[in-house]
């Protein structure tokens, strides 16, 4: 059996100096949100020969296009964001750049264009549902375990885990412009599952050893569980992670930030169910008895 209630503060340690930077970071500088939730149009294009600035913009007022942002990738690779803009006024774009850039091909990646209205609606969607799985998820923790502990420690890994995502995305967006869509939505909701089922595990298998000795220290029990568990969650995670570091690194610029979010959302899951949940748990049953005079 390995004592791992007894390194809780490494494990405050490692959480804190993922989490401070993230926070922080979100904070000052918040997420970049993509055209989703903004509301404009996103043309994203690659360029056999590289394209100026200048002229780009200047064919942008040509067409009376309002161009808020221009990202160069390596590559030749061109992302503009603008507001929302007909299709046949970018296709025209689309053809100027082709002309002006010296006749190259010029390749599109990616075109969405969303209204003002539809991303304020999604916004508040993504933040209604989020509240709902938490809500939710508590309660059925809560409720499985015949503990209001329980279903703390659950929600307080998923706490752990929202802000890791949230404040990973936060600094990729300042320093390398990644945005958060729809895509980072659903890779959000994905890990919150992913994390919540790999708690439950540990949780019924304490829940089982608390049910034939009622005497053993619960940290005690806690270790029991997270060893004979460990084989198990790291064999399961590691699966997914290396299908997900392929994805990120071969599976294309469409996928490669979603494939990023479920990754790190897999690696903070996979860490915060045994070094998070499990940790508040053991202070929340201290705290307890401390409060009743127990010892």
């Amino acid at each position: 059996m390995i004592r791992f209630s007894k390194y809780i503060w490494l494990y405050v340690l490692l959480s804190s100096f993922v989490l401070i930077p993230g926070v922080y970071s979100l904070l000052r500088w918040g997420l970049r949100p993509s055209v989703d939730f903004t509301g404009g149009t996103v043309l994203e294009v690659k360029s056999e020969k590289p394209l100026a600035r200048d002229v780009i913009q200047a064919l942008a007022k040509k067409n009376s296009i309002d161009l808020i942002e221009i990202t160069q990738s390596p590559g030749n690779s061109y992302t503009f964001r603008m507001k929302p803009t007909a299709e046949s006024t970018v296709d025209v774009f689309q053809q100027g750049l082709h002309e002006e850039g010296g006749g190259g091909t010029i390749d599109i990646l990616k075109k969405d264009t969303v209204g003002p209205v539809i991303g304020k609606e999604l916004l508040y969607k993504t933040v209604v549902s989020s509240i709902f799985v938490l809500i939710a998820i508590l309660s059925y923790v809560a409720y499985a375990f015949k503990s209001v502990k329980f279903g703390i420690s659950a929600i307080a890994s998923l706490i752990h885990d929202m802000l890791v995502m949230f404040g990973s995305f936060s600094l990729l967006g300042h320093f390398f412009g990644v945005e958060v869509d729809t895509l980072f939505v659903t890779a959000f909701l994905t890990t919150m599952s992913f994390s919540v089922h790999d708690t439950i595990v540990i949780f019924d298998r304490i829940r089982e050893y608390r049910r034939k000795d009622t005497r053993t220290k619960l940290s005690d029990v806690c270790d029991v569980a997270l060893t004979e568990t460990m084989g198990r969650s790291l064999v399961n995670s590691f699966t997914i992670i290396f299908m997900l570091l392929s994805l990120a690194l071969m599976g294309g610029a469409t996928v490669r930030w979603f494939a990023v979010a479920l990754l790190i959302g897999t690696i903070t899951g996979t860490y915060s169910s045994p070094f998070v949940a499990t940790p508040v748990l053991l202070l929340l049953d201290r705290w307890e008895r401390n409060k009743s005079g127990k010892f």
